[in-house]
């Protein structure tokens, strides 16, 4: 059983370590040299001593950002993305929540950090130097790692805008993952093309798919997804067959009918989460893919990504919703009404109990205590579940259809 996810980093470099890992226009990394570059960076976090300690991780996203990530876990720390586009507001208020121990930046965001005022621990990656690794101290980390030590923390807008740090655990991505790859049977033959951000969760998927099997990833650059005329060629010269990617996305190539000019044609699974996906527009898809898999994947942040999924196999009219479907594996999924199991025909909140559930918001006990609460069908031992927020009931086939939001504030919630 996997404790640390560089397991999956390390065994996949052992086996295949000349293979490309993850790729953009303009370079690509292996994974001998994802490995190599990780404990380079988790080497020259070594001297700030600390352990289960957040690093931020504000650079362009390149394979060196993956790196970077990998870099901090093995400095026995957890990493937390900034995206560099994000208002400046919102990074302040990640970076006093968060309160990193250390800010690992390239040139460019290093020149955005000073412009923020940030005035604390910086790193800057350019300057970590080759070939210049503690193995005997990053071994040692390694002895003392458990698979409930956190890994990341993502940050998610909240209600109020005020930024809230959803930390997961080693063991809830190595239970995703696992799940993931298999249902998808993803293997060393995928090419994944990315659209996710990496401070948005659905990114995790695509990353640590990645380092699990050996597939490549191919990160699209973010213009493409405004032009589907150019991004549809990318596809096809990338020869990507697989994407995980948000509805809107998909969408944006539906709406323009851009499939009829060009249709990529090494695509064969298509898959979607962080929002509802519109039929009509699905619909539009399925014709041009006939054959292709599609399934329909919704869970919050604070299920770590992913807690129901649908793999679509029937006919859906324009106006009828696709279902969330069913609980991934190892997760329970119930709907809960005043505090009881919601009746067959009964709508209810989406509750989530299993492997999947964070350890919490960083830093926030008040909102932690609020959505993860002891289960209130358990009165005998502590189990705690997480209430989602969300509003779904069955239908006719026992599949899960998301209804609305309990309220109108988002959650950090992707469906």
């Amino acid at each position: 059983m996997v404790r640390n996810i560089l397991e999956y980093a390390e065994h996949t470099a052992s086996k295949m370590p000349n293979a490309v890992a993850f790729a953009t226009q303009t370079e690509e990394m292996t994974f001998q040299a994802l490995v190599q570059r990780a404990k380079e960076i988790g080497s020259a976090l070594l001297p700030y001593g600390v352990k289960n300690a957040p690093i931020a991780v504000m650079t362009e996203k390149t394979p060196h950002m993956i790196a970077a990530f990998l870099g901090c876990v093995y400095s026995g720390n957890f990493y937390t993305p900034i995206d560099n586009t994000m208002p400046k507001e919102r990074i302040l208020s990640i970076f006093e929540t968060l309160q990193p121990v250390v800010l690992l930046v390239d040139a460019k965001s290093k020149k955005q950090a000073q412009a923020l005022g940030y005035t604390e621990n910086m790193l800057l990656l350019e300057e970590i130097s080759q070939n210049n690794i503690d193995e005997n101290a990053l071994q040692n980390i390694r002895k003392t790692a458990i698979d409930t030590d956190p890994l990341y923390a993502l940050f998610t807008s909240g209600s109020t805008g005020t930024p809230k740090g959803v930390v997961i655990s080693h063991q809830s991505v190595v239970n995703l993952v696992e799940w993931y790859t298999e249902t998808f049977d993803i293997t060393e033959k995928e090419i994944i093309g990315n659209q996710a951000p990496f401070y948005f969760d659905s990114s995790v998927k695509d990353i640590y798919a990645v380092l699990k099997t050996g597939a490549r990833m191919e990160i699209i650059p973010k213009q493409l997804f405004s032009f589907p005329v150019k991004l549809l060629p990318y596809l096809e010269e990338k020869k990507i067959n697989y994407i995980d990617w948000v509805p809107s996305a998909l969408c944006i190539i539906a709406n323009t009918e851009a499939l009829e000019k060009i249709r990529p044609s090494t695509l064969r699974k298509i898959m979607f989460v962080g929002e509802a996906m519109p039929t009509k527009q699905f619909n539009y898809w399925k014709k041009h893919y006939p054959d292709a898999l599609f399934a329909n994947i919704y869970g919050p942040t604070e299920t770590t990504v992913d807690c129901t999924y649908y793999i679509i196999e029937r006919a859906f009219a324009d106006d009828e919703p696709l279902p969330i479907g069913y609980a991934c594996r190892n997760t329970d999924i119930f709907l809960l009404k005043d505090n009881r199991l919601a009746k067959p025909e009964e709508a209810g909140e989406v509750c989530v109990r299993g492997r999947c559930l964070a350890l919490g918001y960083f830093n926030n006990w008040d909102k932690t205590d609020e959505a993860f609460i002891q289960n209130p069908l358990n009165p005998y031992y502590p189990e705690k579940i997480y209430k989602t927020g969300d509003i779904a009931k069955y239908n006719a086939y026992g599949e899960l259809i998301f209804l609305a939001r309990k309220d109108n504030q988002t959650h950090g919630t992707s469906h």
